[in-house]
């Protein structure tokens, strides 16, 4: 197994993922790839509740990822995501959108920030709007969507280890 001892310069914004376990399992794959920091805005759930104390449910799912992976809460993905840009981030969210592009055909810039959106409502329409590139998963079957934690692993496994 190789082991990579540099953090890429990849960030990771969740807008409004609203489950604890998508958050700790995101956690997870961001340690294993890597990841320099997630961003988690709006009810997306933090490790720390409001009351400073770890989230053991967030940690059964994170492992301990959640103390290898810096993060930041923000109340606005659309803040959050305008800042990023403003710091030479491009910005590619993962979206099922009528300007997507195969996750297959997306190769990460020097600094990228990789957005992934709320279970049932997605990326908010603000945030699309500022992305540089959307990305998605064909679905070949009759649901429409995989799991946001499923989805993350598949395209940032495969778009990061190309």
């Amino acid at each position: 197994m190789k082991m990579r001892k540099e953090k890429r310069e990849i960030v990771v914004l969740l807008d409004n993922v609203r489950s604890v376990h998508n958050v700790g399992a995101i956690f997870r794959t961001s340690d294993a790839l890597g990841i320099s920091k997630i961003f988690l805005c709006g009810i997306s759930p933090s490790p720390i509740d409001r009351f400073g104390r770890e989230r053991s449910d967030l940690h059964k799912s994170a492992l301990g990822a959640e103390k290898s992976v810096a993060w930041e809460q923000h109340s606005s993905a659309l803040t959050c995501v305008a800042q990023l840009k403003s710091e030479g981030y491009t910005v590619v969210c993962v979206e099922q959108a009528e300007k997507s592009v195969d996750y297959k055909t997306v190769t990460p810039k020097n600094k990228t920030v990789f957005v992934f959106g709320n279970e049932v409502e997605g990326i908010s329409k603000e945030v699309l709007d500022l992305a540089d590139q959307v990305a998605e998963i064909e679905m070949l079957g009759e649901k429409e969507s995989l799991n946001v934690s499923v989805t993350f692993g598949v395209v940032m496994f495969c778009i990061l280890n190309k």
